[in-house]
């Protein structure tokens, strides 16, 4: 009996010791100095997380001057993640989209209204069916300008809901590109069974609440 306690109270400080460890990597992701990706040709690029990044995905390639949206990984404090590490929630990276767009078009306020309009905002840990960490809510800010927009923007709407913002404010570090099979999904797989009952009824719900000026045609 004697020994069972003493093999507890290790495994006990053992686990206490781990997460101790993933707390302060996670810290030093929030605490760290934003990385500004320059435009190139004419094209920015943001990042946002939202719960599944095939909705997200969806989402932001149906408004006026992005390009391109790209699914993969961010937030987190592993090198390389994947999809089936990500959803063990140890990673500290949630799925993410990297929207590439013209600033002379669309502005990034724009793409931060857009981001609220399409998720719920108070649901922590992610959006509809999607559960867990790797389905948190993140936007990801580059430098003082659109950390002072992110944060004014989710302040307002608080406000108005009286309720508290789920979404987490970090600074942007890195980006990973998550496996090719997730790139496009909603577009590729129309029949596919998330897809038609969560995914594209989002897009929907999105696109009726948005200005209508600000979406491409469909």
């Amino acid at each position: 009996m004697r020994n069972l306690i003493t093999l507890l109270v290790i495994t006990v400080a053992f686990s206490c010791q781990n997460t101790a460890q993933t707390n302060k990597k996670q810290l030093d992701v929030i605490n760290a100095k934003p990385v500004e990706v320059p435009i190139k040709k004419g094209k920015a690029k943001a990042y946002f997380a939202s719960g599944c990044f095939w909705c997200v995905e969806a989402v932001y390639e149906s408004i006026k001057g992005v390009d391109e949206v790209i699914n993969g990984y961010s937030g987190g404090y592993t090198d390389n993640p994947t999809y089936q590490a990500s959803n063990t929630g140890r990673t500290g990276h949630a799925e993410a989209v990297e929207v590439i767009y013209d600033p002379k078009v669309v502005s990034f306020e724009t793409l931060v209204d857009a981001y609220f309009a399409s998720q719920n905002p108070t649901q922590v840990n992610g959006q509809g069916p999607d559960k867990g960490s790797q389905y948190r809510s993140i936007i990801f800010y580059q430098n003082d300008v659109q950390k002072k927009i992110i944060l004014e923007k989710k302040e307002t709407l608080a406000k108005k809901l009286d309720a508290k913002i789920a979404a987490e404010v970090y600074p942007f570090q890195k980006f990973w590109f998550a496996e090719d099979y997730h790139q496009n999904y909603e577009r590729l797989h129309p029949n596919n069974g998330y897809i038609r009952n969560v995914s594209i009824p989002r897009l929907k719900r999105f696109q009726a609440k948005f200005p209508k000026e600000l979406l491409k045609e469909h």
